[in-house]
């Protein structure tokens, strides 16, 4: 595959992989609580990373290691927890939504931390797709009453996290082998969740519910394709493509990860569906600038 062929590839591939992992962690919730979601998907990763990714760390030099730092708590570190805590408060395919203010997070924050210039269409972009995501928390706030939709935040901080990860991977690491990127990450975020999964009591009483086990086998799932496997092709994609183009793999992420979340029962109406909608409206405005590499 030529490049162009090879980074839709990746994007159609991430959308399928990342779409499905909004319902693996409402599943993992079942059985796990929010803490022990996060932190045994990152230690899960981890392992799966260390196996298979150890060598590669050689190729890192040591002008790097500071940025992998840096994108591994942003990007891979904070995220699974904050998404978990969210998800237990919101439906799994709102949270795929807002999921995709990424690509405007990416934006804005090339803007203000990366000098990067933008056009009035993509100022126009970010103003739509954040009332789109007004829109969709009222909508998602009357129809759902007994859900707190102020954990969305959440959600948004962490699309800020993502943001700050592509921008900095693109900028500092775009010479940086992908495998050797997403394990350096690892190493330094594996003992910080390790700790807090211990804290959690998870290790006293995984052996003895049936019920924690069958939701660590959800996460363990989400762990290898959703965060190990995901994140080197993730990390690649960056590399031959725009920031932006990398980012907007939340396209299409939110078209599987809905399609799920009906087929387990969550209420979606028309008026969600608007909402989502002008997001992706505002996505694309705001990815107009971005030149396809």
């Amino acid at each position: 595959m030529n490049t162009t062929q090879l980074k839709w590839f990746y994007l159609i591939l991430l959308s399928i992989i990342w779409g499905s992992s909004f319902i693996l962690i409402k599943k993992g919730l079942v059985g796990l609580t929010d803490y022990q979601v996060g932190a045994s998907r990152i230690v899960l990763t981890s392992i799966f990373l260390f196996s298979v990714g150890f060598k590669s760390l050689k190729k890192v030099e040591k002008k790097h290691w500071k940025w992998i730092a840096v994108t591994g708590f942003v990007g891979s570190f904070f995220p699974p927890f904050l998404f978990a805590i969210a998800q237990g408060h919101i439906d799994s395919a709102v949270a795929s939504i807002l999921n995709s203010l990424t690509p405007l997070s990416t934006v804005v924050t090339g803007i203000f931390f990366m000098g990067i210039l933008t056009t009035r269409r993509q100022n126009f972009g970010v103003i739509i797709g954040f009332l789109g995501t007004l829109l969709l928390l009222v909508v998602g706030a009357d129809i759902n009453p007994n859900q707190n939709y102020w954990y969305s935040v959440l959600i948004i901080v962490s699309t800020i996290g993502y943001a700050f990860n592509v921008n900095i991977i693109k900028k500092y690491l775009g010479d940086a082998d992908a495998l050797a990127i997403t394990t350096g990450n690892f190493i330094w975020i594996f003992f910080p969740a390790l700790a807090i999964l211990y804290y959690t009591g998870f290790f006293g009483t995984i052996f003895e519910s049936k019920e924690m086990q069958v939701s660590l086998g959800y996460v363990a799932i989400l762990s290898l394709f959703g965060t190990a496997i995901a994140k080197v092709l993730f990390n690649r994609l960056v590399q031959i493509a725009s920031p932006v183009f990398a980012s907007s793999v939340t396209y299409t992420m939110p078209i599987v990860a809905v399609m799920w979340g009906l087929v387990d029962g969550e209420a979606f109406n028309y008026l969600q569906v608007i909402a989502a909608a002008i997001i992706l409206f505002g996505v694309f405005l705001a990815n107009k600038k971005a030149k396809v590499n």
